[in-house]
């Protein structure tokens, strides 16, 4: 009897714990790096479009999935609406002339992503039967949709690899394109050894000269601004979190008392709406600490009244 007691206390425990944590469900970082709407870690916070797109990962490390793996995000800017992350199956300073097969990196075209035009990609040792490698005319600065088809082998990140302008022998041809579509990045990749993608960093308005290149892939995204979200930020209504119900992707605000589908000090809504929708594992874990202890208790009587039989199971004593 004792221990059954210690067990219930323990599992009333777990369940006054979870239904506390119910209240901060919503975790605002990752790591060092900042997640704000439109983007959740936890299911049910931020935009439905953005749904299980970002990975904490148990060390802390911010991941981005994606149809072709999962990629580490370096930094999301939300004033300038982009995601940089990185491919470590693609070429950097440290492989020299050692390329490794890598892996062509695609985007979910039914997310509200797309390729940043700020990325350059450089592709390594390509087939010149197969691939048209040669210097961009002038013409192409000014009319570049009529030089589309070209690898450009005299560009300026070839000429000037960032970080490692030297890192590759005179062995290795270099030529810079940037495709339409995963297919097209394909195509290239079964003619060339390798690759990688240098973006464009902006450094601000009064630095527009100054766009240093870095290793990395920039991934625009878009905000969706509803009233609603707008209303449940709000401070002076409740200052709640964005959020959607994982069921049905309705839109909620996630306040501390539960949820409402206006704003969190609009007291017509509350007790309509006040469970817990973006903690689908609190709520399966508070079902389950509940069937644990009942299970533990129909255990116990079933046992008491069962009688001795030394290990011998008949039909009297079975429990199944």
């Amino acid at each position: 009897m004792a221990s059954f007691l210690i067990t219930l206390h323990f599992l009333i425990f777990t369940l006054c714990t979870l239904v506390k944590s119910q209240s901060n469900l919503c975790r605002t970082s990752c790591g060092d790096t900042q997640i704000n709407y439109p983007f959740g870690i936890d299911d049910g916070c931020g935009s439905p479009y953005y749904r299980n797109i970002l990975v904490c990962s148990e060390s802390n490390h911010l991941e981005l999935r994606t149809p072709s793996g999962k990629y580490p995000v370096r930094r999301i800017d939300y004033s300038d609406p982009h995601i940089l992350v990185t491919d470590p199956s693609m070429w950097n300073c440290q492989d020299a002339t050692h390329f490794r097969p890598p892996r062509p990196f695609s985007l979910d075209t039914s997310i509200h992503f797309s390729l940043s035009p700020q990325n350059d990609y450089l592709f390594f040792n390509c087939s010149e039967k197969d691939v048209i490698v040669e210097p961009k005319p002038v013409v192409c600065e000014r009319f570049p949709d009529r030089c589309d088809s070209t690898c450009d082998s005299a560009s300026y990140l070839c000429r000037h690899l960032p970080e490692c302008t030297h890192a590759l022998g005179a062995s290795t041809s270099c030529c810079s394109y940037y495709p339409k579509a995963t297919e097209s990045l394909r195509l290239m990749l079964k003619y060339c050894e390798t690759y990688t993608s240098v973006y464009w960093r902006n450094l601000g308005e009064s630095q527009t000269y100054n766009t240093p290149p870095e290793y990395g892939i920039r991934i625009d995204f878009d905000i969706p601004v509803t009233t609603r979200c707008l209303q449940c930020q709000d401070g002076i209504k409740g200052g709640g979190t964005c959020g959607f119900d994982v069921g049905t992707h309705d839109f909620s605000c996630l306040c501390d008392h539960g949820n409402v589908t206006t704003y969190c000090k609009d007291h017509s809504q509350h007790g309509k709406s006040n469970r817990v929708v973006a903690g689908t594992a609190t709520a399966v874990s508070v079902a389950g600490a509940i069937g644990i202890g009942a299970g533990v208790w129909y255990f116990r009587k079933v046992k008491a009244q069962a009688p001795v039989t030394h290990g011998v199971q008949s039909n009297e004593n079975r429990l199944f």
